[in-house]
């Protein structure tokens, strides 16, 4: 079935065609006939009135006072003075996409939800990845969790799968969630820091709730500063529901994983970038789009049968909990495909509402006290951002369903009710609109019928109790450099905080419960004394590590995808350019051509070469590798160039492969640099086989301890 992009029309009124629910063309033009192409159109009021001057304002004279009769004027400014809404208290930096949906078979076993019954059916989706901390202005890569959320527009309705790129969350109760956000926003007195955890509110909050543990383990990791976002884990963080036609319901725990494979940024780099390109995860997302380098994902579910609720040694009910998919592997349901970028970022991304309550026929809710209170603030944030409960008929909001209701009037109201009656029953309207039995075809939706006999208490039960073992099995399952990098995340960001108290009780009585080593590393790097024991008897787990754990076993087992970065000085090898860019286009990698200028390098047979951009315009953080072809002119004059060396030199520090060609092995002399398993010299086949399985491994951890002692 095919998606491409149906033509803009050529107003805003065209494009009203009845829609046929059945095809996935239609289901995109009832959204695509809200969209507006001014190309030769006539500049208009937002009445529709044509405007014969767009440079003055009306006026008593032509240097007399403006005149309060101008509503052309005042049409304009006043939208001006409106044209920022609220920003979203957290998630507010964000960036979106639009794609599709595709099941790979009929999962009718598992549930009725129509969008997984036909793998030949396309859903339109829109996806926002975000940040939670920092504000609409702050950077990409910061240290922070991100947010992946994806709208489904099914044919019975929007699903929101709201979800963030770790499976937990840092509390269990969703009464605790304001507490946890003025933690961890900028402190109150001053607004600092912006787009970070490192300061004593956030780990004073942390350190004296200890079912954070969990969490925080995650977001000191490399999976807090994810390479890309097309490389990084979704995940729906609570249990859910799923029922099938015959009432039988499971429990699920929603999983995506991305076809590029899973990796991260290293802590230096992700602070350069922070700097240097602030919009990097956007810009990578847009530009990977726009070049036909689709972004995948495989949705999966990891499915537990009501009657084994209760059969793991944690709650299933405890969003701080993982389900082990060594215990319960992921059962594939189909993938999606991001293949268009957004016409208009605040149409679209930023006016997007997403809500966990979105939820169609065959997929309901469990008992989640964290998921229960998102279910309704959501909706009341919504409300309050986009200035009323109409935020559905926002065009990026409006299901492809039709919607029929007595709800009517409010702010922004943009349908046009025919009808007299707005309630329900009626004999007016002859009843209409009606219920739908949910045993009727496309029946209406049924919360399913959970038995509930309780007393109303506010109280936490004992089976979340338990905040330390995940978190342990977590650190135990990281590869030696993940464990590394989770100890000196801890450090630096400890080693922010004001208060020596505060410090102390994170080692001493959350740290030294997870792994008495972590903590005695972590301690030794802030001057503290070294814990001997923790403070309470950690529970047992069934397993003692998790491979899937670990983003050192989540690579994608290719370089699709992956930028390398060539670099040339006049006199520069041109047969060898030639041959890598081949080499790297077969393999679905990209290159560019960086000069010591903008300008373009002669090839050392007199031929010009333009180059993408200089070495400076485009950094090494920029990239997932190096080359250096060969020609002595050009080898002598990037030895010579501190831009050029220092380029090569952060790729080493940053673990990066690094292919030098025939006589540009000289520049590693210069550098005082070594040849290991990610710098390779040659000048045959040989040279590429080597680049590309180095670059397939993401970095070269063998190479750490040695780039950690050469200076900056």
């Amino acid at each position: 079935m095919s998606t491409k992009k149906p033509a803009a029309p050529k107003s805003a009124l065209a494009g009203t065609a009845t829609l046929d629910r059945s095809n996935t063309n239609a289901k995109l033009e009832s959204l695509e006939k809200f969209r507006s192409d001014a190309t030769e159109q006539a500049l208009r009021t937002n009445q529709g009135v044509k405007v014969a001057d767009n440079q003055n304002t009306l006026k008593g004279g032509a240097r007399g006072p403006s005149l309060l009769e101008d509503f052309i004027m005042r049409e304009k400014i006043t939208h001006f003075d409106h044209e920022r809404i609220p920003e979203r208290i957290v998630h507010a930096r964000g960036t979106g996409a639009h794609g599709y949906f595709q099941p790979y078979e009929t999962h009718s076993s598992l549930t009725k939800a129509g969008f997984l019954q036909d793998p030949s059916q396309k859903t339109p989706v829109f996806v926002r990845f975000s940040t939670v901390q920092g504000p609409r202005g702050s950077g990409d890569t910061v240290r922070d969790v991100r947010g992946f959320a994806v709208k489904f527009f099914t044919d019975e309705g929007n699903f929101d799968l709201v979800g963030n790129n770790m499976p937990v969350f840092f509390i269990q109760d969703a009464v605790k969630f304001p507490d946890f956000v003025h933690a961890v926003k900028p402190e109150p007195h001053n607004d600092i820091p912006t787009g970070g955890s490192a300061h004593d509110t956030f780990w004073d909050f942390v350190s004296l709730v200890p079912e954070s543990a969990h969490m925080v383990m995650w977001t000191m990791s490399d999976r807090a500063i994810p390479k890309s976002l097309r490389t990084m884990q979704g995940f729906g963080v609570h249990t859910f529901r799923m029922i099938n036609a015959e009432g039988k319901a499971r429990f699920v725990k929603f999983h995506w994983r991305p076809a590029a494979g899973t990796c991260s940024l290293v802590w230096d780099e992700a602070q350069k970038l922070a700097g240097k390109d602030t919009d990097f995860h956007r810009r990578d997302l847009w530009e990977s789009i726009e070049i036909g380098d689709y972004p995948e994902w495989e949705l999966g579910v990891q499915v537990v049968e009501e009657e084994s609720e209760h059969a793991f040694d944690f709650d299933l009910l405890d969003p701080t909990k993982i389900i082990p998919e060594e215990v319960v592997p992921i059962t594939p349901l189909g993938k999606m495909v991001l293949n268009r970028n957004p016409d208009n970022f605040f149409a679209e991304t930023e006016q997007v509402a997403f809500c966990p309550g979105h939820i169609v026929p065959g997929i309901d809710f469990s008992n989640d006290p964290l998921l229960q209170g998102r279910l309704f603030s959501y909706t009341d944030t919504q409300i309050s951002r986009l200035g009323g409960p109409n935020f559905h008929e926002i065009p990026i909001n409006r299901p492809v369903a039709p919607f029929h209701n007595g709800q009517r009037d409010a702010q922004h109201r943009t349908t046009i009710d025919k009808g007299r009656a707005s309630y329900e029953p009626n004999s007016i309207d002859s009843g209409w609109p009606k219920e739908t039995p949910p045993a009727a075809q496309d029946g209406g939706f049924e919360t399913y019928p959970e038995r509930i006999d309780a007393a109303k208490i506010r109280q936490r039960s004992e089976s979340f109790s338990d905040h330390f073992s995940q978190a342990r099995l977590f650190f135990h399952s990281m590869s030696t450099h993940e464990q590394e990098h989770i100890i000196a995340a801890y450090s630096f960001e400890l080693g922010k905080v004001e208060r020596e108290f505060i410090r102390t009780r994170q080692v001493n009585e959350i740290l030294a419960n997870i792994d008495l080593e972590l903590a005695k590393r972590v301690a030794q790097n802030l001057g503290l004394p070294v814990p001997k024991a923790g403070t309470v008897e950690v529970r047992k787990t069934s397993l003692d590590h998790s491979p899937a754990l670990s983003q050192a076993n989540l690579l994608s087992g290719d370089i699709k995808t992956r930028k390398v970065a060539i670099l040339a000085a006049n006199g520069v090898d041109g047969a060898a350019i030639d041959a890598m860019k081949r080499a790297l286009m077969a393999e679905g990698a990209h290159a560019k051509l960086l000069g010591p200028t903008s300008a373009p390098v002669t090839t050392a047979d007199g031929k010009a070469l333009p180059v993408d951009a200089s070495m400076e315009g485009l950094p090494s953080v920029a990239f997932d590798a190096v080359f250096v072809p060969g020609g002595a002119a050009s080898i002598k004059a990037l030895s010579t160039d501190g831009v050029a060396l220092h380029y090569l030199l952060e790729a080493y520090k940053h673990l990066k492969a690094i292919a030098l060609h025939s006589e540009a092995r000289q520049l590693l002399d210069v550098l005082k640099l070594e040849v290991d398993a990610g710098v390779i010299v040659g000048n045959d086949a040989k040279l590429f086989e080597a680049f590309f399985a180095a670059i397939g491994q993401h970095r070269v951890w063998d190479r750490e301890p040695k780039a950690k002692a050469i200076p900056a």
